[in-house]
């Protein structure tokens, strides 16, 4: 919860000051800015994400323990950290990576396509259900669009809890996961991860575009300028 916070923060951040910096609002601008954010935002997010698997998988494995290795995910990661240093904080890095850039530029730019086409106007009184329903929306084209990389990912930083490693790097799990267990493998997981992404990304949405927009609108009327501050939500 707590990676989440900073993590948000982040990609709102980066998403709107580099759509800004392009210049023009359009959607492979969109794209670009989110894919920007995703890539950046990948420094909090592995090892967040490395500290949950690890967190989740205590007492599982080839030598199940008793006792648990780790109080918290603090405690995880910098135990993790002595023992592997840098790169095993970083573990699962690059299938972050690969995952995030493209994942974020489909997440925003869903948002601003459907944001457009509901005419999400700040004085609209029905904006807050059709933020609700580009967020959600926006979050699962975001899962759906890069899901299969997630299993790898999640693979690589779960392997070698409390047994002996499986997977040589990325190709190899690919490999090796297809071979085991076919193809279905890559959308394991799938139909409880969309059902939590609309909720929790039409929340998120939903309100950083209204806050944006009341933060927006008062600095309007401390300048006495009239009309709405912002007239489509999803220019961050």
């Amino acid at each position: 919860m707590m990676g989440l916070t900073f993590i948000n923060a982040l990609v709102f951040g980066v998403q709107g000051n580099t759509l800004r910096a392009l210049g023009k609002d359009t959607p492979l601008n969109q794209f670009l800015a989110g894919s920007a954010a995703g890539a950046i935002q990948c420094v909090i997010c592995c090892p967040m994400e490395l500290a949950k698997t690890r967190m989740q998988l205590q007492g599982t494995g080839e030598y199940k323990l008793k006792s648990k290795n780790y109080k918290n995910s603090l405690d995880c990661l910098i135990k993790i950290y002595r023992k592997e240093g840098l790169k095993g904080i970083n573990r699962g890095m690059v299938s972050t990576f690969i995952r995030e850039t493209p994942s974020f530029g489909f997440y925003f730019l869903t948002y601003d396509s459907l944001t457009r086409y509901l005419g999400c106007e700040a004085e609209d009184s029905y904006i807050i259900p059709k933020l609700l329903l580009a967020g959600g929306m926006s979050g699962i084209v975001s899962w759906l669009s890069t899901y299969p990389v997630d299993v790898i990912k999640s693979r690589l930083q779960a392997d070698g809890v409390g047994g002996v490693a499986q997977y040589k790097g990325i190709l190899d799990c690919i490999r090796k996961s297809y071979h085991d267990e076919g193809w279905r493998v890559f959308t394991r997981g799938l139909t409880s991860t969309l059902l939590r992404a609309f909720p929790v990304n039409a929340a998120t949405f939903a309100t950083v575009t209204v806050f944006l927009m009341y933060m927006r609108s008062e600095e309007n009327l401390r300048e006495c300028e009239p009309g709405p501050a912002i007239q489509q939500p999803s220019s961050l």
